[in-house]
């Protein structure tokens, strides 16, 4: 991933909503979720939604599928997994291991 399309994706997280909606959807992998059940969920207007998930598409971080009627939304793992080697790859003077986002993680829900 070039420093562009990180820059990109992570300007796309950079909005409360956009955030939200792909917490939800990476909480929701790998089914996915309606778009209207977002939208019920998160208290977005359809319109509103519609301009947040086609930003975080285009950041790669989401994808979206009709089946029948309904439009799925679900995280690109494959986008995150290269977002977060772009901010890992210089981590810790080549010791990525000390990068752990489990770790991490773990951490975060400890302190919530």
């Amino acid at each position: 991933m070039r420093a562009k399309r990180a820059v990109g994706a992570l300007s796309a997280l950079a909005q409360e909503t956009r955030l939200a909606v792909f917490r939800m959807l990476v909480r929701a992998a790998p089914e996915g979720v309606t778009a209207g059940a977002i939208a019920e969920r998160l208290r977005v207007p359809p319109a509103t939604l519609s301009f947040h998930l086609a930003q975080l598409e285009h950041a790669r971080l989401v994808n979206a599928r009709r089946r029948s009627r309904n439009i799925f939304y679900t995280a690109n793992v494959e986008g995150i997994r290269d977002l977060l080697a772009f901010l890992t790859d210089d981590c810790c003077q080549g010791r990525p291991e000390l990068c752990d986002v489990t770790a991490g993680s773990k951490r975060y829900v400890a302190a919530r």
